[in-house]
């Protein structure tokens, strides 16, 4: 399909939104895609088993664009996000968990940017929503990267799921979607091998607001998120297209300071320390 006529006929965007447990929060990140200006879309809700609220909060939406489905088995997030990719009918896909929430129009604002065929794939800033600080800052307030990433995002990888936008034959490009492998570094992996192919474009306006609430998978799961970057590093460097542009100093940077915060964080401050 032509981009511009994409478009102009309100192309349809699948918003993938993964759960697992997610009540506290539901309510407002179902009501932020209701609220979209860009109407035209359909909400993949997968429900990894929950054995809380969810499936009871999102089926009292009266929406025939909301559409729920029940994990046959529980699974690890980012093969729960591929089987949510498996439900979608839309020509673009969109992200967004249940802890978060979109700025009204941020689907518009990014659809524009698919004007550019060579853009497979949009994000955009955001704010990041401390409820246990009761702080609220910007995530990015330096220009972001844009055009031909690869390099940048090894370095300084500024990609928050919550804003990302893929064109559905850029992520049809890919050898696979998300590695099923992961649950705390999939999106990473995905949008690195993705800007190998495709060209990024970036709102550095805020479309969306991560909330930090003591509960997030990251923060739960920081020896898993260690483990899975180290997976992850060294098959990048055997990578045919990420390989040989792989820079593993930037890389080694990135993965200490993620070691030392870890070791702080269990008051380790010796072993922090030794790392950087």
């Amino acid at each position: 399909m032509d981009q511009g006529e994409a478009l102009s006929n309100q192309a349809l965007i699948t918003v993938v939104m993964n759960c697992y447990n997610g009540e506290k929060f539901l309510r407002q990140a179902i009501e932020s895609v209701i609220a979209q200006s860009w109407k035209n879309w359909e909400l993949i809700f997968w429900d990894n088993q929950s054995t809380d609220r969810s499936a009871e909060i999102f089926k009292s939406y009266d929406d025939p664009r909301l559409k729920y489905f029940y994990a046959p088995t529980h699974t690890l997030l980012y093969e729960a996000r591929n089987h949510a990719l498996e439900k979608a009918s839309g020509d673009f896909y969109a992200f967004l968990d249940v802890d978060d929430w979109w700025v009204w129009d941020k689907l518009e604002r990014q659809m524009p940017l698919f004007n550019d065929p060579e853009v497979g794939f949009v994000c955009g800033n955001y704010w990041v929503k401390n409820e246990l600080k009761d702080r609220s800052w910007i995530a990015r307030t330096s220009p972001a990267s844009q055009g031909w990433v690869v390099r940048d995002l090894l370095k300084d990888y500024f990609v928050g799921l919550l804003t990302l936008m893929i064109r559905r034959t850029a992520m049809d490009s890919l050898d696979h979607p998300f590695d099923p492998r992961y649950h705390v570094i999939g999106d990473l992996d995905l949008v690195v091998r993705m800007s190998t192919r495709w060209k990024l474009a970036y709102v550095h306006e805020a479309v969306a607001y991560y909330r930090i609430h003591g509960a997030n998978e990251t923060g739960r799961q920081r020896v898993r998120h260690i483990q899975e970057l180290e997976i992850w590093a060294r098959d990048m460097q055997n990578d045919a297209l990420v390989g040989p542009i792989f820079r593993l100093g930037d890389f080694n940077s990135r993965l200490s300071y993620i070691k030392a915060m870890h070791e702080l964080l269990q008051n380790r401050q010796h072993a922090a320390f030794g790392i950087l």
